[in-house]
């Protein structure tokens, strides 16, 4: 008796196997048709683009004169202020002792590095040290204020004669945080700064930054917060009593509904891929 006709399933084997063979193949590209489907779906809805009008500064303004009813105003004097005040006369000696506090190390670098205080520093109570002066209230004065104060009180005590006296701030900042790309606290040397500037020193907002709510914190002078609302998009940015900055502002940056829901598309996203992978071999499981 021949094989074939003892076992005749097995002229069926072939056939039987390349029908199998094609049907497990085909289950298993539609399985993996739905996990791309699923995965480019989900990229697509996490990576959508915004719209580009919400990232354009001042997208209305056309080419135009503006002219500003406000100026950048001098920031008044605050306490943990450091100053330099630098007298000079007539008089070279007499001055010299006036303008110590500024030369207290010769090495201004160094000084920066192991903290030490250079100039004359603002008290808790606003108040500084002057020489034969004494001590000077000085917090919530500008510069030119505390300038006329200084040459009066020179003059009429017969101190000096003609002074000259000039007074910078040494840690004129503004501090940049939230949504840009490197948020910081910024020293500004020549104590004028406007807002866009500050901004670029940032290295501008993220696609992310609500840039028609930006959030301005700054100290009026008298112990209280002034909180000011900003829209980077309006044409009206540069005639703003904002567009400047003080010493001692703080930018916030606010994060756009996108930046959220891509923080938690982030986080969903490993767990949608976990549980449709679980699910296809529960099916492969079942079917098989």
């Amino acid at each position: 008796m021949s094989i074939t006709k003892a076992y005749p399933y097995l002229l069926e084997y072939p056939r039987n196997y390349t029908i199998l063979n094609i049907a497990f193949m085909t289950n298993c590209l539609k399985k993996t048709y739905i996990i791309h489907l699923l995965i480019t779906v989900f990229a697509l809805t996490l990576f959508s683009c915004s719209n580009t009008r919400n990232i354009v500064y001042m997208d209305e303004i056309t080419d135009s004169n503006i002219k500003s009813p406000y100026k950048s105003s001098e920031s008044k004097i605050q306490t943990s202020d450091l100053l330099s005040i630098n007298v000079s006369s007539l008089n070279p000696q007499a001055s010299a002792i006036f303008n110590a506090p500024n030369e207290s190390t010769t090495n201004t670098n160094m000084a920066s590095q192991y903290g030490l205080t250079v100039g004359y520093l603002v008290n808790d109570s606003g108040y500084i040290q002057f020489p034969f002066l004494g001590a000077i209230r000085v917090e919530g004065l500008t510069k030119s204020q505390l300038n006329k104060e200084l040459v009066k009180q020179l003059t009429e005590k017969k101190l000096l004669i003609d002074p000259i006296i000039t007074i910078r701030h040494l840690n004129f900042r503004v501090s940049v945080l939230g949504e840009v790309a490197r948020p910081g606290v910024f020293t500004v040397p020549n104590e004028k700064i406007s807002i866009l500037e500050a901004l670029s020193l940032a290295g501008d907002l993220t696609m992310y930054g609500k840039r028609n709510n930006v959030l301005l914190i700054r100290e009026d002078g008298r112990g209280e917060k002034e909180l000011r609302r900003i829209d980077l998009g309006s044409k009206n940015l540069i005639s703003s009593p904002y567009y400047y900055l003080r010493s001692n502002d703080v930018i916030y940056v606010e994060p756009s509904k996108d930046k959220v829901q891509r923080e938690k598309n982030l986080v969903l996203f490993p767990i949608i891929i976990s549980l449709t992978t679980l699910f296809i071999i529960v099916l492969d499981r079942v079917n098989f």
